[in-house]
This record gives C-alpha cells, structure tokens and sequence, in this order.
C-alpha cells in the first residue's frame, strides 16, 4: 500500500512541477487577431522579431510592429 501512495504522490509532484513552467500567452496583433502561444514568445532584438510557438507546435515569427499586445494566460 506504501509503494502505490509513494507512486501517486511522486506523479503529483512531478505534473505540478511541469505545470509551473509552462505559462501560454496570447498574443493580439494590431488587425484583431489573437495568437495562442505555448510559452511567452522571446524578442530578438536584432531582427525585431517576436519568436514562438504555437498550440499545434509550429514555430512562428511575427514582427514587432504588428503585435498590439502580449498577455499571459
């Protein structure tokens, strides 16, 4: 009985760890439309370019110019 509770509370522990890292963003651009992103999208300055990822896991750059607003979730 020990080794099923041990079990279920070391998964317990390590879904909380994972749902702590993660924190999805939307990201609303300046025509209306609302992106969904996994994580919060990284800037590269040089390019002017935010970088990230979407919910269907395609990798995505949209230019700081068009982007209104970055919110997380």
């Amino acid at each position: 009985m020990t080794q099923r509770t041990l079990a279920t509370f070391m998964l317990a522990v390590g879904l909380a760890t994972l749902a702590g890292c993660a924190s999805p963003s939307v990201i609303t651009l300046n025509d209306g439309r609302e992106i969904q992103a996994i994580d919060t999208p990284s800037y590269d300055e040089k390019s002017g370019f935010y970088e990230f990822e979407q919910l269907d896991g395609k990798e995505t750059r949209i230019n700081k110019d068009q982007v209104r607003t970055v919110k997380e979730l």
